[in-house]
């Protein structure tokens, strides 16, 4: 009697599991870049947690070469979640975001959900936004 009630549980875990398999698609976050400088590239990091986004390691990154005509970043088969974008337009191609002498950006940069920061960068709370299956987002370089 316990090996067919065993069977008959497996059998019907088994039957379900393509049911669940398609339900569950993976994440996909493109993200558009807007931007007014036709050169350079824009450098994306993509972070899973506020901890992350206020000084932590990213969950992926990326490099769009505006120069070379692309205007997006696609990150594939992320767990759904919750996400937030930094990114920056080095328009001179040296590699780094310059600044002025007191420490302000001189080069275009932005956040997911075009958030934007009170004297430095946007909050999580203000750039991270949900992702279940794909989501595009067009982000505006300022």
């Amino acid at each position: 009697m316990i090996r067919f009630a065993s069977a008959a549980l497996v059998a019907a875990l088994l039957a379900s599991a393509p049911a669940l398999a398609e339900t569950v698609a993976p994440t996909t976050i493109t993200l558009d870049f807007n931007t007014a400088a036709t050169t350079g590239k824009v450098m994306v990091v993509l972070y899973n947690s506020e901890a992350a986004f206020s000084g932590g390691a990213p969950v992926a990154q990326a490099m769009v070469d505006v120069g070379a005509g692309q205007h997006s970043a696609t990150f594939a088969d992320l767990p759904a979640g919750d996400y937030a974008a930094k990114s920056f337009h080095d328009v001179d191609g040296d590699g780094k975001m310059n600044t002025n002498p007191f420490g302000m950006p001189t080069e275009p940069f932005a956040f997911s959900n075009n958030a934007r920061g009170n004297m430095g960068p946007a909050p999580w709370s203000a750039a991270r936004f949900a992702a279940s299956g794909p989501v595009t987002q067009t982000i505006n370089l300022r």
